[in-house]
């Protein structure tokens, strides 16, 4: 593995580079998460007053589900203080934004802002980190998992996605809720538990059947496309002792206008290089990272990232290798031999799924 350096290294050599203007907030953003939030609204409202064809009620629940997930975007980009600076303002419309995916602003600040930008891609503090063999020796549901043939666990796996993000966020909550001070946790609760009502309340509302399309299957399609960027942020990478995002960190990239409609969110390596900066200027980052460090720089096409995701295991051998235990292959991640355009793996002998038993069976 090359020498890692921490964002600051980075951020000190970029931020000479960049115009003022960029660390400042930008409030003009809400102008499209308006949008986003009128049309989720509108295409709602239409399912519950209007009595129209499940197929064009179908429709409307695709654009609300992408509505959603831009909404959750912005959500982000909100609580880290790029769009507006005054804290209460900020938890407010970082709540409204994430209200579809019912996750808290004070959780997701807890959750993402704090525990995984400090400690990203470390295999113990990493809330989002995926685990080594020493965690799957000591997981029975990690060993039965990695018993399924492999094609059956990648299908499974990608159609997960449309679950991952909110299922993950209620696993955050009861893993974070103790660590707030206690008069806190009125407000964290009361922060997950209030767009729950939101949404079944509209359940009685509209009933079972136009709920599913007024709700449901937008949840699930937020859900998968807030994943797929998600999903390829850092697992082709390699576990880090140093918080080095140019090596725990993959750009993808996409077409002009879904950058546009997702602010930005493709442009990761720079978001944990300058997690303060608007996403506006992201591009900026790029172009010096590209300059300065152009042979540590990871990015490559969203679907490129998720195919190779498709064909590598989730578990860590050795920090920068991935291992299907199961399967007794080896892959590299990348900027340790993986080449994302031919998946090559190599056979490990000494990956013994007994001993893998037996040493979880003496830890017991």
């Amino acid at each position: 593995m090359k020498e890692l350096h921490t964002f600051g290294w980075y951020a000190a050599r970029v931020a000479p580079h960049l115009p003022k203007q960029a660390f400042k907030p930008v409030p003009s953003r809400l102008i499209a998460g308006s949008i986003h939030l009128f049309v989720a609204v509108t295409g709602i409202l239409s399912i519950g007053w209007f009595d129209m064809h499940p197929f064009f009620k179908l429709a409307i629940a695709i654009i609300i589900g992408g509505s959603f997930a831009s909404m959750g975007f912005l959500g982000h980009e909100i609580l880290h203080g790029t769009v507006v600076r005054k804290a209460w303002l900020r938890n407010l419309l970082g709540a409204i934004a994430f209200w579809p995916l019912s996750t808290g602003p004070r959780l997701w600040r807890k959750w993402h802002n704090i525990e995984h930008h400090k400690h990203t891609q470390d295999e113990h503090l990493d809330p989002d980190a995926w685990p080594s063999m020493e965690k799957f020796s000591n997981s029975w549901l990690l060993r039965l998992v990695y018993r399924i043939p492999f094609p059956f666990r990648a299908v499974s796996s990608f159609l997960s996605l449309a679950l991952t993000f909110s299922v993950h966020s209620m696993a955050m909550f009861k893993l974070y809720l103790k660590e707030f001070h206690p008069k806190q946790r009125f407000t964290v609760w009361l922060q997950m538990v209030l767009p729950w009502v939101t949404w079944i309340g509209l359940l009685f509302w509209l009933g079972f059947a136009d709920w599913i399309f007024a709700f449901l299957i937008p949840l699930l399609i937020a859900n998968f496309i807030v994943m797929l960027y998600i999903s390829t942020n850092h697992r082709l990478n390699p576990l880090v002792p140093v918080n080095d995002p140019l090596a725990n960190s993959l750009t993808v990239t996409v077409p002009r206008w879904v950058d546009a409609l997702h602010f930005n969110f493709s442009y990761h390596t720079e978001h944990h290089l300058f997690p303060g900066l608007n996403p506006k200027y992201y591009p900026l980052v790029k172009e010096q990272i590209k300059r300065m460090w152009p042979e540590r720089y990871h990015e490559m096409p969203l679907h490129r990232a998720v195919y190779s995701l498709w064909r590598t295991p989730r578990i860590y051998y050795r920090q920068d290798e991935l291992v299907d235990p199961h399967r007794h292959a080896v892959y590299g991640s990348l900027g340790n031999g993986l080449n994302p355009e031919e998946i090559t793996y190599r056979k490990e002998d000494s990956l013994e799924e007994s001993s893998v038993e037996n040493k979880n069976s003496a830890s017991n």
